[in-house]
C-alpha cells in the first residue's frame, strides 16, 4: 500500500472561499494534486498555464512535492499593476493639493485662521 498525505488546497473568488482537506499520494506533485481534487471542473477560470501556485503564500512549480500537511494555494491574476496604481494615487493627490507638487510628500497646510497664542 502506498504511503498517503493530508494537504489542503486553497483558492478564493472574491465571491466564495474554497478550501479542501485532502488525502493524496505522498509523491503526489502540486499539479497532480489540483487535478485530483476537482477544483478545476467547479472553478472554469483557473488555468494552471496561466495561474500561479504556492505553498503557505510562496510561490511554487507545479511539479514540486508538497510535505504533509501543507497549503496548496491557486492564485489569481492581479485585476490592476500596483506600481500603476499607486502612481495615479500620488497624481491624484497633487492634483487635489494634498501632495507636494515637488517632491511628492505631503503638502505644508497653513492654517491663517488662527492668532499666534501669546504665554502670558
Amino acid at each position: 500500500m502506498a504511503e498517503t498525505k493530508a494537504v489542503e488546497l486553497a483558492y478564493a473568488t472574491p465571491a466564495k472561499q474554497s478550501l479542501l482537506s485532502l488525502t493524496v499520494d505522498a509523491a503526489s506533485t502540486v499539479e497532480q494534486i489540483i487535478q485530483q481534487s476537482g477544483i478545476l471542473s467547479s472553478h472554469a477560470e483557473i488555468d494552471l498555464s496561466q495561474n500561479k501556485v504556492g505553498i503557505w503564500s510562496r510561490t511554487c512549480k507545479l511539479n514540486e512535492v508538497p510535505k504533509a500537511g501543507d497549503r496548496i494555494e491557486i492564485y489569481r491574476p492581479l485585476i490592476a499593476d500596483p506600481k500603476d496604481m499607486r502612481r495615479r494615487r500620488a497624481e491624484k493627490a497633487k492634483d487635489e493639493g494634498r501632495a507636494n507638487k515637488t517632491t511628492g510628500g505631503r503638502a505644508q497646510v497653513q492654517n491663517h485662521d488662527s492668532e499666534p497664542q501669546s504665554d502670558s
